[in-house]
C-alpha cells in the first residue's frame, strides 16, 4: 500500500506566504468552530442572571485571531533567533498557554460563573492545539 501521508516541508524551504496564511486561516477556524461550541455547551450550564464573559462570539472570534497572530509571530521569532527553537518551544508554549488562564481566572472575582471561566481556559488550549500543529507544518523548526 503506498504512502498517502504528506511529508514533512523541509525546515530548508521557506514557506510560501499563501501556505502561512491557508494554514492560520484553518486553524482560525478550526478554533472559532470549536470555541463556538464550548460556549454553546457552557451557556446551557451557566445560571440565569449570572454575567457571562468572552463568551459571546464577538468576544471571543476576534480574540482567538489575535491570539494565533500573536503565537505565529513568537513561533516565527523563536524559530529565527533561538539557538535550539525546539527546546524553547517545548518550554515557551505552555507557559504562554497557562499564563492565558490567569483573566480567565480573575473574572470569578469579577462575578462570572465557574463553567465560564473553564470554558475560557478550555478555548485557549484550543486555540493552542489547533495553532502549534499548523505553525510546525507551515514554519517548521530545523531538526
Amino acid at each position: 500500500m503506498a504512502d498517502t501521508s504528506l511529508p514533512a516541508r523541509s525546515s530548508v524551504l521557506a514557506p510560501s506566504a499563501a501556505e502561512v496564511v491557508v494554514g492560520l486561516l484553518g486553524a482560525a477556524v478550526v478554533s472559532i468552530a470549536v470555541n463556538a461550541l464550548i460556549a454553546l455547551v457552557a451557556g446551557k450550564f451557566i445560571p440565569e442572571g449570572t454575567e457571562r464573559m468572552g463568551l459571546a462570539i464577538a468576544e471571543y472570534a476576534p480574540a482567538t485571531v489575535i491570539g494565533i497572530a500573536l503565537g505565529t509571530l513568537g513561533w516565527y521569532l523563536v524559530r529565527r533567533f533561538a539557538g535550539n527553537p525546539r527546546k524553547v518551544l517545548r518550554v515557551l508554549v505552555p507557559v504562554v498557554v497557562v499564563v492565558s488562564w490567569i483573566p480567565d481566572l480573575g473574572i470569578l472575582a469579577g462575578g462570572a460563573s465557574v463553567v465560564n471561566s473553564i470554558a475560557l481556559i478550555l478555548m485557549h488550549a484550543v486555540v493552542a492545539g489547533a495553532t502549534v500543529p499548523t505553525l510546525s507544518r507551515v514554519l517548521p523548526l530545523p531538526r
